[in-house]
């Protein structure tokens, strides 16, 4: 099995004869559950196949803990939370940790409940068996929304994640928060009550925060632009952008990512935007711009040529390409297919190697 799917699986562990029963029935209800026992237990076999048998607990897990999207031990917290200890990252990065006790009474969000997904691990397994959840994050408790959890949702890329808690501190104690959002991604989720109106986080023209009499309070940025804000600023960045991107054969992945994070950079525009990368299909086994969508964790599409040569659009058509490929451009007509007929907002830019040019997505929700 490989990384990428078990990334979509659960691991469940047990280490007592009760867990491992319990153990077996949850796996059995949970989708994409993978079951390891210690190997000491002497459990009847059930047609589960995806049983694993470990010798040493803390060795199996550190081997085995960022395949998966969330871990469930039935054992005690004590004992969890020294295993993950030496473990754990980031709250972005970081997979779903619940504990449930070998009896089945208590299913406890350890960690990572909200963008991990361990709040909603352990609602499911308390369901499952009967149990009661134990949810300590505040703004559940509360029951105010929480933008971490709004952002994973709207599949918004977090890019200065410790700005999270003023927030969210600001929905628990009912202070207003500044709200930039020209994409309208938030604006109908949020309390009208939990948005300052009449301020904005920045000013038209401007190139970064305007302070004023607003200046301390917390807010949410949502764009694809560059600036300047304080730390208290959420910044989240919608999937807004695309990348046309053209090269030579066998163009080191150095050539072209220089170039697009410095078109990027030059124009103001955030590397977090960028929702994929596009050409033409005869790249699509160029080792360099692959090498680069596996850097950037982005996906790439490759269009034909009949495709790209029907582009209207164009700005800077390409007389040496038209001559080769039989289209008058291919990175700006990848760009403008890729964002759906979106707006070319970076026309082509160069090196000896590799033309680059950036589109904004016509329609984002």
């Amino acid at each position: 099995m490989g990384t990428d799917e078990k990334k979509q699986r659960v691991a469940i562990w047990a280490i007592t004869p009760n867990g491992a029963t319990l153990g077996q029935r949850i796996s059995k209800d949970l989708d994409r559950a993978d079951l390891f026992l210690s190997r000491s237990l002497a459990v009847p076999a059930n047609d589960h196949n995806r049983v694993s048998r470990f010798d040493k607990l803390a060795q199996e897990l550190s081997r085995v803990f960022e395949q998966y999207r969330g871990h469930v031990f039935i054992m005690s917290t004590g004992i969890v939370v020294r295993m993950v200890a030496p473990l754990i990252q980031h709250k972005t990065i970081d997979p779903a940790i619940v504990v449930v006790d070998d009896h089945g009474r208590h299913a406890v969000s350890l960690l990572a409940g909200h963008l991990g997904g361990a709040n909603a691990l352990t609602r499911e397994l308390a369901e499952l068996i009967d149990a009661v959840p134990v949810i300590t994050t505040a703004t559940d408790v509360n029951q105010v929304p929480a933008i971490d959890m709004i952002a994973k949702e709207k599949d918004l890329h977090i890019e200065n994640p410790d700005a999270i808690k003023s927030v969210n501190m600001a929905f628990l104690t009912g202070t207003r928060i500044l709200l930039h959002d020209p994409f309208h991604l938030l604006r109908r989720i949020l309390p009208e009550t939990a948005v300052a109106r009449g301020v904005e986080i920045i000013e038209p023209e401007s190139n970064g925060y305007e302070p004023g009499s607003s200046e301390n309070l917390p807010g949410v940025f949502v764009d694809d632009i560059l600036v300047g804000l304080p730390p208290q600023i959420l910044v989240l960045r919608p999937g807004s952008l695309v990348a046309g991107i053209g090269c030579n054969r066998n163009t080191a992945k150095d050539e072209i990512k220089g170039l697009l994070l410095a078109v990027m950079k030059n124009h103001r525009l955030a590397v977090g935007s960028l929702k994929c990368i596009a050409s033409v299909s005869i790249k699509n086994d160029e080792p360099g711009l692959l090498a680069l969508a596996a850097d950037l964790g982005l996906p790439i599409i490759f269009f034909d040529k009949p495709e790209l040569k029907q582009v209207a659009g164009i700005q800077t058509p390409s007389a040496m390409v038209e001559k080769h490929l039989g289209v008058k451009s291919v990175c700006e007509a990848a760009a403008i297919l890729a964002s759906n007929q979106g707006s070319l907002i970076v026309p082509k830019h160069t090196t000896p190697n590799v033309t680059v040019a950036i589109a904004r997505i016509a329609c984002i929700s």
